[in-house]
């Protein structure tokens, strides 16, 4: 059997519907399943990390780590135990171009997972010492990254990368800029990016699509319709070729590298993909498995990704090695890009990539809140729903000439920006 005979499957688009409440006219993605008396929720603002100012990084984390200590009338002890006692999750976050939230509730406490999910959004508290205590945890995590050496390279990898671009500050802030920021900061990026214009749903689970319109007027109606995003400039990455070392007196180094990416709407985007997989995104099959790790044994483990941001695009990796065997292991890595850019991948590797992407993609969708967060991300990425049974096509539709061309498009002539925490010898 090929890749291409393994996509014929039923059909994930047709399960999923578009709701809309009428009050707020915002709109969800539903997929509707009784099999289990439970709903996942996963929302996500458009916003992020990247709308930090740069004196203050890591607001948008502070302000998402806030939004559940105490909302209405209630402070923060007062309102985890509602949630406890109706068994409602609920959480947020914040990556590099969304303020995220998710929530799990029982069907028979959806009403009341509904109201607490309205608290959160609509009214928090940001109750001064709620503020106090997230900064001190954000401090003392920072504190624990500061003699982390995987914190460190990916930090010395990820200011060499984008240099003068918000992309380059930490989004979970750093020392100086933690204590700096200010309750008044937290509403500024609350009223900037909570609002209706900026926001995708997924819900999943035991509940119609009537109930569903009603609860997202009662969710987020009250929402501001538009806010004030700070315009983020489109980036590609800086730094190729460069080498920075962190001095740590540890025996391994722990190195990242990488090199510009193809943006998820780029045709050439799944031919990179797969690309990726044969070199260093499969486990035990990829390139870089066999010759860094079971070959020379330089590393236990080496990855490489695709990484696709809302203005930037990488081809990303790291490494773990003795020190004294760090340059080594960088060498050995970009003479298998080299190797692979030159000559692409066999037809056996070609062949068994497609199959692995195009089988492994049904674990995705095996939870309810699996499904619900692959449905937000897709929003988030610009994708329609038929994307959703697009998506193996695509990989198995990708040809032998497609991986050169995008091989040589990623690799050829170009030497990986690597930073390194350690005290690697023949970096």
């Amino acid at each position: 059997m090929n890749a291409q005979a393994t996509v014929k499957a039923a059909s994930r688009a047709a399960s999923v519907q578009k709701v809309v409440g009428l009050k707020s006219g915002v709109e969800a993605w539903l997929v509707e399943d009784y099999a289990v008396p439970l709903i996942a929720f996963d929302m996500a603002f458009v916003g992020g990390g990247a709308q930090d100012d740069s004196a203050r990084a890591g607001e948008t984390a502070m302000l998402a780590a806030l939004l559940d200590e105490g909302a209405g009338d209630m402070d923060a002890d007062a309102f985890h135990r509602a949630l406890d006692e109706k068994a409602v999750e609920i959480s947020f976050s914040a990556d590099r171009d969304h303020l995220q939230g998710r929530a799990k509730t029982l069907t028979r406490h959806l009403d009341s997972a509904a109201e607490f999910m309205r608290l959160a959004i609509c009214e928090p508290r940001l109750d001064t010492d709620a503020i106090e205590r997230v900064r001190s945890q954000m401090i003392a995590g920072l504190k624990r990254e500061a003699q982390d050496p995987d914190a460190m390279a990916g930090k010395a990898w990820r200011e060499a990368a984008y240099p003068n671009h918000p992309y380059g500050m930490a989004g979970h802030g750093a020392m100086e800029s933690v204590p700096a920021i200010t309750r008044d900061n937290l509403l500024a990026q609350r009223a900037a990016q909570m609002t209706r214009d900026g926001l995708k749903i997924a819900v999943v689970g035991a509940v119609d699509a009537a109930k569903l319109a009603g609860i997202l007027d009662h969710v987020f109606a009250g929402l501001p319709r538009k806010g004030l995003l700070k315009p983020i400039v489109n980036a590609t990455m800086a730094g190729v070729g460069e080498r920075h070392v962190v001095d740590l007196d540890v025996p391994q180094t722990t190195i990242r590298f990488g090199l510009p990416g193809v943006d998820r709407h780029d045709p050439d985007y799944w031919p990179a993909v797969v690309v990726n997989h044969v070199l260093g995104g499969g486990v035990f099959s990829a390139r870089l498995f066999k010759e860094v790790r079971e070959k020379r044994g330089l590393a236990y483990n080496v990855r490489s990704n695709l990484a696709v941001f809302d203005h930037s695009a990488l081809f990303t990796g790291n490494v773990s090695t003795k020190n004294e065997r760090a340059g080594e292991s960088v060498d050995v890595i970009e003479e298998e890009i080299a190797k692979l850019c030159a000559d692409g991948p066999s037809a056996e590797e070609l062949e068994k990539a497609k199959k692995y992407l195009v089988g492994s993609y049904a674990l995705q969708f095996d939870t309810s809140t699996k499904i619900a967060g692959n449905l937000a991300h897709l929003q988030c990425g610009g994708y329609d729903v038929s994307f959703l049974d697009e998506r193996n096509e695509r990989i198995a539709a990708v040809t032998m000439n497609d991986v050169l061309r995008v091989g040589k498009r990623l690799f050829d002539n170009k030497k990986l920006l690597v930073a390194a925490a350690g005290r690697p010898v023949g970096i």
